[in-house]
């Protein structure tokens, strides 16, 4: 952990449906030697029709008791508060129902996704967002009640613009008017390097402006193409380096030394790894690169 941020940490990968040897895999992260782990709960049947299955809570509560490093989760991906309003409610429920599992278990950050919304026309979009300012505000009471700041993770479209997701400057605009304490941001720098690919744009200039409400980063690798030629194999879309694909630091293209020049982030931000499981036997390579990264980056004062 340096002075002003916490990581560099990793996100942990479910092995057993029944969390049976999630123990091994914490052990084998901590072990690492890391400042703090991501727990991916949208993929551990802990929130079932937005309830929460207590054995399943329990066995992820063993599982990270006695930690000496700080925890944080991600929720389910598909969590989107500029859905139709008539599905706003059944989103909310999923939402709430995983915050409490991030509380219980002491997590500091709580991971959800931007919006998406089908790319129609602009008033549509815009009352997406006005809804989803609306579901964040009341998102943010909640995870405030809970002791969890909500971190929400810009994402990038559909290569064939049929979707619409916010580049990391409109994120940053949306949480600046919510202007909630317990809402922030996270950054993902690959998501955004594929979102220029996508719609055109300076990302040095996007990453830097979604930077200082970022209180969660998800630090991986990509080459910021979009992923536009059939593969049959990750490793057929590794060699030709398209798409999100979660390699280590230092693999792809992403411009790092530019971006930590360029960004200021807040006081206490998690450098969190989002590796692929196939890359793991890198971890460590990844981890000090990391480390390099964090050495370079700037921090708001205190």
């Amino acid at each position: 952990m340096t002075p002003h941020a916490i990581g560099p940490g990793l996100s942990a990968h479910k092995r057993a449906p029944d969390l049976s040897d999630l123990g091994a895999e914490l052990d084998m992260i901590e072990a690492l030697g890391v400042g703090s782990i991501e727990l991916p709960t949208y993929d551990m049947d802990i929130v079932i029709g937005a309830r929460i299955r207590r054995p399943q809570l329990d066995a992820l509560k063993r599982a990270c008791a006695g930690r000496s490093v700080a925890l944080t989760v991600h929720g389910p991906l598909n969590i989107n508060l500029m859905d139709r309003p008539e599905r706003l409610a059944r989103h909310m429920e999923v939402l709430k129902a995983s915050v409490e599992v991030a509380a219980e278990v002491g997590a500091v950050n709580y991971v959800i996704h931007n919006g998406m919304y089908p790319t129609m026309s602009a008033p549509l979009v815009e009352d997406a967002y006005a809804r989803q300012r609306e579901q964040l505000s009341i998102a943010g009471d909640f995870a405030r009640q809970h002791g969890v700041v909500l971190c929400v993770e810009n994402i990038f479209s559909d290569f064939d613009g049929s979707v619409h997701a916010g580049l990391p400057s409109r994120l940053a605009a949306e949480l600046r008017r919510i202007d909630h304490p317990s809402v922030a941001a996270t950054l993902d720098f690959s998501h955004a390097y594929l979102q220029m690919a996508n719609t055109g744009g300076d990302f040095l200039s996007e990453v830097a402006a979604l930077a200082p409400l970022s209180r969660h980063l998800h630090v991986h690798d990509s080459f910021g193409r979009v992923d536009d030629i059939w593969a049959f194999t990750d490793g057929e879309r590794l060699a030709f380096g398209n798409g999100d694909l979660h390699m280590p630091v230092g693999w792809g293209s992403l411009p790092w030394s530019a971006v930590m020049a360029r960004c200021t982030f807040p006081q206490g931000t998690v450098f969190n790894i989002e590796l692929k499981s196939r890359y793991w036997y890198a971890a460590e390579e990844c981890l000090a690169a990391t480390r390099s990264l964090m050495a370079e980056a700037r921090f708001a004062d205190a």
